[in-house]
């Protein structure tokens, strides 16, 4: 029994899910805020008439996120701020994450509570694990040595079964070569045990060496045979492969019917718990024609799977769904807390949507700290935002002072 290979992603290949599962799409398009602008790209809103003139004139540029970049204290303060008094939105007028306009915040009545129940707080709910079957063959020593950590032995006991054409002893001693455990690392030496392993049929070995050969690692590039090999390990039931094989598949044929043809490999695959083909499979349910009722009501539930196993991406939409009633109910409670878990783990455009909900106290309850904190972490990373800015303009000199303190604290969890 040879180790499971890990999830490998193709960065090449992730791009081509179009602009329903590209993450770079899903961020720049789905979750629009009025004014939000990634730097080069869109252009941000056109200035007021005074701001042009003074621009004409040769000005400097005396915005919050212009003192930012220049590293200069405060100047007079403008602009808007939302009252911090503990008043929150009514329901009805809450703005969504997703949508092209964001009414400006009325203090007035408290918004009800979506509740969060305890399988909620946890995440998704899972079904139960089938039953283990009972094992009955002979205990492979040489994988149980590698499980253990003693590299050494494991390659003593797999290579004279390797040198015999043992499959999973090939792709074991691969193993230990590309990962240089107790040995020194040698990708050749890997990729061609690697080889020797896939041609003899084994869904690991052929998965690592299809990566190998797409990508022209110590082989030469083969296209063509990776992409066999591939669709081959696929079909015996390798999870990486199948999502793989389905990024393939829509990127050669991009559109509804690549789509398509690649939803069973990506449903195969997020049912064994790959994150990347349960977050994929979350936005073709919900975006594609022609999906029946049943897949489409189960859309949420696959990203808060990928959600809840750390993908950045997926807690950041799990967070705009949620607050905007994409795929079921609106839980601003639950939309609050994902997006927070994106914008702690470093994703930009989530620390930039969670100053709003902070602003607008969406999920919870309005603190000018945090939001100034969330604003100047996004606004450093190049995240341009008018309205952020016109919010850190009103914020008191003491509550910036703050924010700035809170934001040059902040590390990536």
């Amino acid at each position: 029994m040879i180790p499971t290979a890990p999830s490998f992603r193709l960065p090449a290949l992730l791009a081509c899910l179009l602009t329903l599962a590209s993450p770079a799409a899903l961020r720049a398009q789905a979750i629009d805020l009025p004014g939000v602008t990634l730097e080069g790209q869109s252009s941000p809103p056109a200035a007021a008439p005074e701001a042009a003139a003074g621009a004409q004139a040769g000005h400097a540029d005396e915005s919050f996120a212009g003192r930012v970049e220049q590293g200069t204290g405060p100047t007079g303060k403008r602009g808007r701020i939302t009252p911090f008094n503990g008043a929150a939105l009514p329901a009805e007028d809450l703005p969504r994450l997703g949508s092209s306009a964001t009414p400006p915040p009325a203090p007035g009545a408290i918004a009800p509570s979506g509740g969060v129940n305890v399988l909620d707080r946890m995440g998704a709910s899972l079904p139960a694990l089938p039953k283990e079957k009972p094992f009955k063959g002979k205990p492979d020593e040489a994988y149980g040595a590698f499980q253990r950590g003693y590299y050494l032995t494991a390659m003593e006991l797999a290579l004279p079964r390797a040198q015999k054409g043992d499959a999973a002893a090939q792709t074991l001693v691969a193993e230990i070569f590309a990962n240089g455990l107790g040995v020194a690392r040698n990708t050749k030496n890997a990729a061609f045990w690697y080889e020797q392993a896939a041609n003899a049929g084994d869904p690991v070995a052929m998965f690592k060496f299809a990566l190998m050969l797409m990508e022209g690692r110590d082989v030469p590039r083969d296209r063509k045979r990776a992409d066999a090999l591939m669709r081959d390990a696929a079909d015996m039931g390798n999870a990486s492969a199948q999502f793989n094989y389905a990024q393939t598949l829509v990127a050669d044929t991009p559109g509804e019917k690549g789509l398509k043809a690649a939803l069973p490999y990506y449903e195969k695959s997020a049912e064994k718990g790959i994150a990347d083909a349960q977050y994929a499979l979350a936005q073709i349910y919900m975006n594609v024609e022609g999906i029946s009722d049943d897949k489409r009501a189960t859309a949420r539930a696959w990203l808060l799977r990928a959600a809840a196993s750390g993908f950045d991406t997926a807690q950041l939409d799990a967070g705009i769904w949620l607050v905007d009633g994409i795929g079921g109910d609106r839980n601003l409670e639950q939309g609050f807390r994902w997006m927070r878990e994106a914008a702690i783990g470093g994703n930009v455009i989530a620390q930039n949507r969670l100053a709003h909900l902070y602003i607008n106290a969406i999920g919870t309850r309005p603190d000018p700290v945090e939001a100034g904190k969330w604003a100047l972490l996004s606004l450093k990373a190049g995240l341009s935002d008018p309205t952020l800015d016109d919010f850190m303009e009103g914020l008191p000199d003491d509550q910036v002072a703050q924010a700035r303190k809170a934001a040059s604290l902040f590390r990536p969890q």
